[in-house]
This record gives C-alpha cells, sequence and structure tokens, in this order.
C-alpha cells in the first residue's frame, strides 16, 4: 500500500507493508531521532507529533498517519536546540539516548501549558524512559529553561499558578 504524508513540512509517500509503524516509516525516511527504546510504548524515545499531538510512533501504523503531518525532532531543530542547551548545562544528557524523547515531550508541554507546576512538568515528562539520571538533572533544566524563556519575554506568566496557589493555601489557613 501507499502512504502519503506531510513529515516535517514535506510531502513524502512511498510503498509500505501495511504492518509497518510509523516510528519504522519515519527512520526510513531519514529521521534517525525517533528510536525504538523499549518495543512496548513505556520509553518515550519514539514520540513524534502527529497534527501536532504527542504520540508514541512505536504504536501507530504508518497507513494510520497517511494524509496527516507527522513532526519528528529532525523538524523541530530550532526549538529543539534552544532546549538541548539547557539539558546539556545540567548534566541531563549523560549518554544522549533518551534526549530526543526528552526534547519532544518537552515542546509539547509547553505548547499545551506555557507555565506548568513543578509537579506538571513532572507528570507530562513521566512517560521518558532515561537509564542513566535520576531525573532530576532533566526537571532543573525543564525549570531553568522556563526561568530563561520567560526572562527573555518569551512566555507570560511565569509562576502565577504557584503564587495563586500559595495565596489560596494561605486563605485556607486563615480560615
Amino acid at each position: 500500500m501507499i502512504v502519503s504524508m506531510v513529515l516535517n513540512g514535506k510531502k513524502v509517500a512511498s510503498e509500505i507493508d501495511p504492518g509497518m509503524t510509523l516510528l519504522d516509516f519515519v527512520r526510513t525516511q531519514g529521521c534517525y531521532s525517533v528510536k525504538c527504546g523499549c518495543e512496548t510504548t513505556s520509553c518515550g524515545l519514539c514520540t513524534v507529533f502527529l497534527d501536532d499531538v504527542p504520540v508514541l510512533s512505536c504504536s501507530v501504523l504508518a497507513a494510520g498517519a497517511d494524509g496527516r503531518r507527522v513532526t519528528t525532532l529532525e523538524g523541530l531543530q530550532e526549538e529543539a536546540a534552544e532546549f538541548g542547551g539547557f539539558l546539556a548545562d545540567q548534566g541531563a544528557e549523560q549518554c544522549g539516548f533518551c534526549n530526543p524523547g526528552m526534547v519532544m515531550n518537552t515542546i509539547a508541554m509547553l505548547r499545551e501549558n506555557p507555565d506548568p507546576t513543578e509537579d506538571e512538568i513532572k507528570e507530562y515528562l513521566s512517560g521518558n524512559l532515561c537509564r542513566c539520571t535520576g531525573y532530576e538533572s532533566q526537571l532543573r533544566a525543564v525549570k531553568k529553561y522556563l526561568d530563561w524563556k520567560y526572562s527573555r519575554g518569551l512566555y507570560e506568566g511565569r509562576g502565577k499558578k504557584e503564587e495563586t496557589n500559595e495565596a489560596e493555601c494561605a486563605a485556607k489557613e486563615a480560615q
């Protein structure tokens, strides 16, 4: 069968086996940032955006992406490079194998919620498996990246949720 899709902004079409996963398809198209780390949808290494929604490409058939937009890390180089520097600065890229999934999911999180609390960051990134670190360096990297973005005026409202939550807690304690 033939599938066609817009992959990283370019229209591609290819003959595929009906059982081919989206993971295998994008790799045949030269998108090597997308990796298979578990084959059980538990590691996050194969995350891609399907019509701007993060999905685990190992669990999606390529045929299911026919006529749709697929974005891999190769299609997000500017955003990825910005955040990647923060991962490196915090020692979160020891072997680097998990970085593509971590970067994709961080970008997805910030598109969905540009002002996440620490608990929201932890929840959103919980599906990313890293065998080298204790995840604290990744969490620090995300927080420092957010602080940097806010300090440059690229996001508004940094910390308003946390301030509101603190004010609500103080009000409840006063009652």
